[in-house]
């Protein structure tokens, strides 16, 4: 009789501690880089010793292995004699700590001071586990660039007091922009948000948290139909929705739902519902646009400022205007809110889906080349290409 193989090291189990007893290094009183490297080492340890000698309470095993590492860095630098003894001596597992320290990391991550690229990197790469490598592939840049980003970032925590490190408005904008990213590398970053947002609904009652996990999902639900068999883009009302994700639509909907019966509305649980109503329709015709403009129309008024309206709401609420009011209402909307939005790619495009809808094809065209003309992204300036290509094709001009 053979003795059963060594079990394989779930790598995945591992990294989803990271964030644990890092939190519960910092909320101890570590500092944030130290830290992390000494977790750092740790986890080496763990993917040496663990396939063979498995602990019995991984998260303590490396809480322990990151302390000593702790009082080994204190050592060696001369520190003052401490607690060590009491404090450092004893394997004090984070299993110990009240609570999942998921938010608190988060928080540290989503702190004021840092600047959004900032707080993106160090969310992935202290949150999510991700490598340097890994952000620095899904950002299309170089490992150089985000490793020297996330140390500034870091060295920018240095000192400060990270007991209330930031709130859950900055965490929760953190996240969506983490899932608008895309997909790059070998990290998906829309399915890291998703992933980092369940574990944010676990910590909080907060409903705009379970509004921005349903946005997510509701979304992400398209994503197989989002592009054709040579990777272009496919436009919502053109997509064939046989290839949605009806699971996580199902899923999407009820954690909005639970969102939305607190009364409580914010800006993820709105857009949320909006695409809801867009994921509901069987077809593109069969959209239900007053209540999208409906949505819309309190997306709008979450905000007083036009300076500060967001212009994707705006330009979502056109599109949604001239679906129930006519492409000629719907133009003048886009016309009204020119000044807040700018001259960007979107504003242009919009224009030329409100032209087609009405029917003026050379002026579709004509828009939706100087959208394409605009835009910085290469899918996107390509589509916008064919979309000028195929309206001129229709009305017969070179």
């Amino acid at each position: 009789m053979t003795d059963d193989p060594t079990p394989a090291l779930d790598e995945g189990a591992l990294r989803a501690l990271v964030p644990r007893v890092l939190a519960g290094l910092v909320r101890r009183g570590e500092d944030f880089d130290t830290a992390e490297d000494a977790l750092q080492e740790a986890l080496l340890e763990a993917l040496r010793v663990w396939p063979e000698h498995p602990p019995r309470d991984p998260r303590a095993w490396l809480t322990t292995v990151a302390t000593r590492r702790l009082v080994d860095v204190r050592r060696s630098e001369s520190a003052r004699h401490r607690r060590e003894d009491a404090t450092y001596a004893e394997p004090r597992a984070a299993a110990t700590e009240a609570g999942d320290d998921t938010l608190f990391l988060l928080f540290c991550c989503c702190h004021r001071d840092l600047t959004p690229a900032s707080q993106v990197a160090l969310t992935l790469r202290a949150v999510g586990g991700l490598t340097t490598r890994e952000i620095a592939d899904a950002f299309y840049v170089p490992e150089a660039t985000m490793a020297q980003r996330i140390s500034r970032a870091k060295r920018a925590l240095q000192g400060r007091a990270l007991d209330q490190p930031g709130d859950l408005a900055v965490v929760l904008r953190v996240l969506y922009l983490v899932y608008t990213t895309g997909h790059a590398g070998r990290v998906d970053l829309a399915v890291e948000a998703i992933r980092l947002a369940r574990q944010l609904t676990l910590a909080t009652e907060e409903p705009e948290a379970r509004g921005l996990l349903a946005l997510m999902l509701l979304n992400h639900a398209r994503l197989p139909a989002r592009l054709d068999g040579e990777g272009r883009i496919v436009t919502l009302d053109r997509q064939d929705r046989s290839r949605w994700d009806t699971r996580e639509i199902a899923e999407g909907v009820r954690v909005l739902q639970s969102a939305l019966a607190v009364q409580r509305f914010g800006r993820y649980q709105v857009e949320a519902a909006i695409s809801a109503l867009h994921d509901d329709a069987a077809s593109a015709a069969e959209t239900d646009w007053p209540q999208i403009l409906a949505w819309y129309d309190d997306l709008v008024a979450l905000t007083d400022d036009p300076v500060q309206q967001d212009p994707a709401a705006v330009l979502g609420r056109a599109v949604a205007v001239g679906h129930v009011l006519g492409p000629a209402a719907g133009l003048r909307e886009t016309d009204r809110v020119r000044e807040v939005i700018g001259d960007r790619h979107r504003w242009h495009a919009v224009r030329g889906y409100l032209h087609e809808l009405d029917g003026d094809l050379p002026a579709a065209a004509t828009a939706y080349a100087e959208a394409a003309r605009l835009a910085t992204n290469v899918a996107e300036r390509d589509h916008l290409v064919r979309q000028a290509a195929r309206a001129r094709t229709s009305t017969g001009s070179p």
